[in-house]
């Protein structure tokens, strides 16, 4: 039955085993009061938005919505390459919610004090990267990429103390779940089989219903999370989103984009951009994206070898070969990705060259990746002084000619381009100016401004729109900071 604002509770993952999770009510804090709520995804998520949107206590931890049940789960994750036991350390899911058409939502408090996976945290969250989170989500839904979302960040009146004292907040992520490739590496490390199935059972019949029954259910479940993967990192390749720590603690098997702390959108096209503080040997700079999704996976196959064939050459053999496929399959919908930022319908043999000459000038010239693909859509040769290239020139008129090769008019390949290639994204030096505004002077007209914009990223906008331009010398944003 329905609670009070129109939440509907059904927690599936509290019945699972409590190797999983643990019991842990959020911690009140001071005075809680909202700094945004989503009312647009209040909606969509049935929920009474105007009766919510004066209630920051359910949102901070100083009283619960009825039918919640809250936990902080369990879970591992390679870090760097390091693996380490983790856990919910400053969130708390306070349950599943049906929405419409049943379909279900975790609701988890980020920032709700701490837990029995803190590990010596204070549990707490600053309003920056709260802000940061809420401001990346929502751009990213708008970009149509999988991602979770954010239905409200509340300020607490407690300041948290980092490097200096910062404004104290609470973030309401909306996943469609919270199982990540870490979740099975903990489950693996508990050495109990029956667990580890159940996980899988869980797992296929909350995300994957479609493959009960399957003769191999592990197998099956690894191919398909596989699939969602490529197809998430091919999304962040075509607008040119870094993740910034892509540990497998951050890799969800719903095929969600999670967690965005240090992370970014690159300007000048260059794979080996980088912008996370901590990340000293680019592990996970934009053009490794693809490689460390493989090398997440790979672990994660590892937690279910034992599931995928008694024996465990056997499981070995079945696990690599369907791990080994992920290049080819990464490639094809790559290049399709690609073909769809160029409006180009069918193939020609000389289509990834064409693609590959593009990037390489893109490189060379230290070019814009958003608005150089955006400029494309203008008819004729787009303006300004970088067009002038005449090596741009050349490949702009073999790009034209391909274009008049294609099986559908012009009007049609323009159009997908405009479908496919945003005028907008949360430039850096945008969102740390909205971060900073919010943070230091209490003022939240540059983030409100700043996600209006960003909830239609494919309107056209003019080439002198203050959105679409790049930072000016002094503003640029070099590094970006976990904010933990």
């Amino acid at each position: 039955m329905p609670s009070a604002f129109g939440f509907r509770f059904d927690n599936t993952y509290r019945r699972l085993p409590e190797a999983l999770f643990s019991d842990c009510t959020p911690q009140p804090v001071s005075t809680p009061s909202f700094v945004l709520f989503n009312d647009d995804l209040a909606r969509e998520l049935g929920l009474d938005n105007k009766a919510l949107s004066t209630h920051p206590e359910f949102f901070s931890g100083n009283a619960l919505l009825a039918g919640s049940e809250p936990i902080a789960q369990a879970y591992a994750g390679h870090q760097f390459g390091n693996l380490t036991m983790l856990g919910d350390g400053r969130a708390v899911l306070l349950g599943e919610h049906l929405g419409r058409n049943e379909q279900r939502h975790d609701i988890q408090l980020k920032g709700a004090g701490r837990t029995p996976f803190s590990r010596g945290g204070d549990g707490r969250a600053a309003l920056g990267p709260m802000l940061r989170e809420y401001i990346i989500s929502e751009a990213l839904h708008a970009l149509n990429i999988p991602t979770t979302r954010s239905l409200a960040v509340t300020a607490t009146g407690d300041p948290v103390r980092r490097e200096t004292p910062q404004p104290g907040a609470i973030l309401t992520r909306v996943a469609a779940s919270h199982i990540r490739v870490g979740t099975f590496q903990y489950a693996a490390g508990q050495q109990n089989p029956a667990l580890l199935e159940q996980l899988v059972d869980y797992t296929i019949a909350r995300h994957y219903p479609e493959l009960d029954g399957a003769q191999n259910k592990a197998l099956a479940l690894f191919d398909a999370v596989m699939d969602r993967q490529i197809d998430l990192v091919v999304h962040w390749m075509r607008v040119g989103f870094i993740h910034g720590v892509l540990n497998t603690d951050n890799v969800t098997l719903s095929g969600e984009s999670i967690d965005f702390g240090p992370c970014a959108f690159m300007d000048n096209f260059d794979p080996n951009t980088v912008f996370s503080s901590i990340d000293h040997q680019g592990r996970y700079a934009f053009g490794n994206q693809p490689t460390i999704t493989q090398w997440n996976l790979g672990r994660f196959a590892e937690t279910l070898l034992g599931l995928i064939d008694d024996n465990v050459d056997t499981a070995i053999e079945k696990a690599t070969a369907s791990l080994k496929s992920f290049s080819q399959r990464y490639e094809e919908k790559w290049h399709a990705m690609m073909s769809k930022k160029l409006g180009l319908f069918a193939s020609e043999a000389d289509d990834g060259k064409l693609i590959a000459d593009l990037l390489t000038w893109m490189q060379t010239r230290h070019a814009d990746y958003t608005n150089t693909f955006r400029d494309l859509i203008n008819d004729g040769l787009p303006d300004g002084e970088q067009y002038q290239d005449e090596s741009f020139q050349q490949w702009h008129q073999q790009w034209r000619a391909r274009l008049a090769r294609n099986s559908k008019p012009l009007a049609s390949s323009l159009c997908l381009m405009r479908n496919h290639n945003p005028a907008v994204i949360p430039r850096n030096h945008l969102v740390e100016q909205a971060l900073n505004a919010a943070s230091n002077d209490n003022d939240l007209a540059p983030t409100r401004a700043l996600l209006e914009t960003l909830g239609t990223p494919y309107a056209d906008r003019d080439s002198d729109d203050p959105y679409r331009q790049t930072a000016a010398p002094g503003e640029q944003v070099f590094q970006t900071f976990c904010g933990t």
